[in-house]
């Protein structure tokens, strides 16, 4: 008589001995026992039989339609529970513990749906033993829809398995965002309890909160002038809402936009055809001849319309001034002139009528030298209109360049202001204080030595972040 072999799972040896005489009887004859998981604290152990019946004995003890049905159902959720256990396996593999046991128990849930025991184990998945049952008296229609129901019972489950993830993804995002939202509210806290302690004295008359001392801190290190510093303070307090009070970045934002509109820019409006004279005047040494030479370079060769320059210098003083343009003008092949007396300016404006641009640089000298200021005066009184911009270095004090300012502007016209040396500077309130009490726009920036990439357009917003975090060079340009 043939024999056949039957597994049993139990938490002890007992129960699943239990289990075999229950289905077998007697009969029921023990080849293997193997503990397939250890007892822990959390789960229970778990044990493998292994028994061998009379295959006669078998057929007596299941009844012929249940026996197939079940089995077959069982095999149908086996396999696609092994099926999902492997998948989730390598998911586990990256990160994803919590789903792969999740699924397991969809498994399971969808198990006592159908009526199918599983024997799929909580951890480390083993193989299941396929049944077959080959009773003649089976009915295969009732096989068949056995199996689809089981098959929508498992397609639905996954689904809302599925759903369930979205829904704890979209829950720990939003819990993530509330956490932030929070240690953004304990951060400035912290910042306003660093600031009850500052020694800085309010201005007079007006009482600073707490919360715009770290403003008033980075405005006054950046030396800007105490009685605008003070006017934008009482401007910002009497103007911004108290609810914007309690953020510090909606802060240090609305006292940014105060500073913005405390300045002015000129945009760099370069239309084909147009011909424009420019000068630039300014003390010795800051520049001026270098931004020249970025202006010649930036005009000519980095435009996407590139214009036509000429350049025409009055420093006759100092040879190596006229030299260094000489060079520039030969590396970028344009037209330059030296002009020594006012009588020959004409004739050298003249002689560069066909170029879009023309740059004039001017001897540097010392605010108060009021003979040379009158000279350089005759050169712009005549019948051309001429854009005079007063070169001004950053690393000068705010009363030094209030100082050049009036002077060059007591004898000139001035039209806009350039201001160098950014890159030698830490401090740009005091440009901040000159513009504001001139209310003279700024043109360009000169942030470094390099021709001609290290030239800006000025911006407000470029200089309040340079005024609020600090001087930050911008990604160099390719050479030309």
């Amino acid at each position: 008589m043939a024999k056949k072999l039957h597994t049993f799972m139990g938490e002890t040896p007992a129960e699943a001995m239990k289990k075999a005489r229950e289905s077998f009887g007697e009969d029921a004859q023990v080849v293997q026992t193997k503990e397939v998981r250890k007892k822990t604290i959390n789960q229970a152990g778990l044990y493998e039989m292994t028994v061998m019946v009379d295959d006669e004995a078998n057929a007596q003890n299941i009844p012929d339609s249940q026996n197939i049905v079940q089995n077959s159902v069982q095999q149908r959720l086996e396999e696609i529970a092994q099926r999902q256990l492997a998948k989730k396996r390598e998911e586990k593999e990256k990160g994803l513990d919590e789903v792969s046991v999740q699924l397991s128990s969809a498994v399971r849930e969808i198990s006592e749906i159908v009526n199918a025991p599983t024997k799929l184990p909580t951890t480390q998945p083993k193989a299941p033993q396929k049944l077959t049952n080959n009773l003649p008296n089976a009915n295969p229609y009732k096989n068949v829809a056995q199996e689809n129901i089981a098959q929508r019972n498992v397609d639905s489950k996954i689904e809302d398995m599925q759903r369930i993830r979205i829904n704890q993804a979209q829950l720990e995002r939003g819990e993530l965002r509330e956490i932030r939202q929070e240690l953004d509210k304990i951060n400035d806290k912290m910042k306003i309890i660093q600031n009850m302690f500052w020694e800085e004295r309010a201005p007079e008359g007006l009482n600073i909160p707490q919360e715009f001392a770290e403003i008033y801190r980075i405005a006054k290190g950046s030396g800007m002038n105490k009685e605008h510093l003070d006017m934008i303070m009482r401007l910002s307090l009497e103007l911004m809402p108290l609810k914007m009070r309690e953020n510090s970045a909606m802060t240090k934002r609305y006292f940014r936009e105060v500073l913005r509109k405390m300045i002015y820019c000129r945009s760099e409006n370069l239309q084909v055809g147009q011909k424009r004279i420019m000068m630039f005047v300014g003390p010795t040494g800051v520049g001026k001849t270098t931004t020249l030479a970025k202006l010649a370079a930036r005009y000519s060769l980095m435009m996407e319309k590139r214009h036509k320059v000429g350049i025409i210098t009055l420093d006759t003083y100092r040879l190596a001034a006229v030299d260094q343009l000489m060079a520039y003008a030969r590396m970028m092949r344009l037209s330059i002139d030296t002009v020594v007396e006012p009588d020959e300016f004409g004739k050298a404006i003249d002689s560069l009528r066909h170029c879009d641009y023309i740059l004039i640089d001017t001897a540097g000298h010392s605010q108060h030298d009021k003979q040379k200021l009158e000279m350089l005066k005759s050169y712009i009184n005549n019948d051309y209109k001429i854009d005079v911009s007063l070169v001004l270095a950053l690393n000068a004090k705010y009363e030094d360049l209030r100082d050049t300012y009036s002077a060059f502007s007591g004898s000139l016209e001035l039209d806009t202001l350039i201001f160098s040396k950014l890159d030698e500077s830490r401090n740009f309130g005091n440009m901040f204080s000159l513009i504001y009490e001139t209310k003279k726009p700024v043109s360009y920036l000169s942030i470094g030595q390099s021709v001609p990439n290290d030239l800006l357009v000025a911006t407000n917003d470029y200089l309040v972040d340079c005024l609020l975090e600090g001087f930050r060079k911008p990604q160099d340009k390719p050479n030309f």
